[in-house]
């Protein structure tokens, strides 16, 4: 009975794969896989593994605990407030959004039909490899982040750039989880919701090699391996390596991204960081982006944030006060 419920599951799980490599997708008019649309990777899932699992793929038992403990949490965060307790009084500056702002979504991510406990898949544990040179650099970039003005602030709190978002690589977060692709004979366009950045990739038969560029998003190429889009990154500039969720990048790092079509409203994401500076080792993810039929909503976060001000006042009244800056959080994820 047992090896014949067995070999049932293995049976429908190569039918699922099997289906999955048959899949051909659509091509556009200039005779290319259409990854185009308006896709979203929210998921309870994220980057690294949490240390409640030490396991890649997750039981039936597990999904369902994850996803009914995240439902209990969004209910009563979503109860109506008693109007007669009066004002909060525990002056925790880190509660300034209520469940009504976020979307980060109560499913657990599947890939490749798997429920995963993590997105990134090597190393094993699940967990950024950051070695002791790059964890000490870390600490280093990070010092400069401060109060003394807009520039010192974090890139979100400027309204500037999402990097968790923009990538590369590219993860989920807590709300604005949208990215819509576009495509060009020559060019690739991948706008993210949050922040509403567009990374604007060539697509040549020449693949990246050592840049210098120092941009943001680094120096991208793209090219089509059969049905799937890579595209290389390298040249990353100076912001990569001080505040850089989800991953920290020196100039020298390189970023591979592979995005595939499994299905009409199915995308597989992969990427490997390379980057000797901050890691022991490269590292792999992978992520399963889909179409949910939401549209792209605006990002109404302007540069330098009508929050700063504020920010940089409050600073002002805790160093009156005597009291440590690190107690003062920004705005934005």
């Amino acid at each position: 009975m047992l090896r014949a419920l067995a070999l049932g599951i293995l049976a429908t799980l190569c039918a699922e794969a099997s289906a999955q490599q048959a899949f051909t997708p659509p091509r556009t008019s200039f005779d290319q896989p259409d990854l185009q649309g308006v896709w979203t990777n929210a998921s309870l899932t994220q980057l690294e593994r949490t240390r409640q699992y030490d396991h890649l793929v997750l039981t039936d038992a597990e999904v369902k605990q994850a996803e009914q403990q995240r439902e209990t949490m969004n209910d009563r965060a979503g109860s109506r407030t008693d109007p007669t307790l009066g004002a909060p009084t525990d002056r925790n500056s880190n509660n300034g959004y209520n469940r009504f702002w976020m979307d980060p979504s109560a499913r657990i991510g599947r890939v490749k039909g798997e429920a995963r406990s993590s997105w990134i898949i090597d190393p094993p544990d699940g967990r950024i490899p950051f070695s002791a040179a790059g964890q000490a650099l870390v600490k280093k970039r990070q010092a400069e982040i401060g109060y003394d003005g807009p520039e010192q602030r974090p890139l979100p709190d400027r309204c500037m750039v999402a990097l968790q978002r923009n990538g590369p690589p590219m993860t989920n977060g807590l709300y604005n989880n949208h990215t819509q692709i576009v495509q060009a004979p020559d060019h690739i366009v991948i706008v993210s919701e949050m922040m509403q950045n567009a990374r604007i990739i060539p697509l040549t038969s020449a693949k990246a090699a050592a840049s210098q560029s120092g941009t943001m998003f680094g120096d991208e190429r793209a090219h089509f391996e059969g049905n799937a889009l890579v595209i290389e990154s390298t040249g990353f500039g100076p912001y990569r390596g001080r505040e850089a969720l989800p991953a920290f990048l020196s100039p020298t790092a390189k970023v591979t991204e592979r995005f595939t079509r499994m299905g009409e409203g199915e995308l597989l994401y992969e990427f490997t960081v390379d980057d000797p500076v901050y890691y022991k080792q490269t590292w792999k993810g992978e992520e399963t982006f889909w179409i949910d039929g939401q549209r792209m909503f605006e990002y109404a976060c302007h540069e330098g944030n009508y929050a700063m001000p504020g920010i940089l006042r409050g600073a002002r009244v805790l160093e009156a006060k005597g009291l440590p800056l690190d107690q003062t959080q920004g705005g934005g994820e």
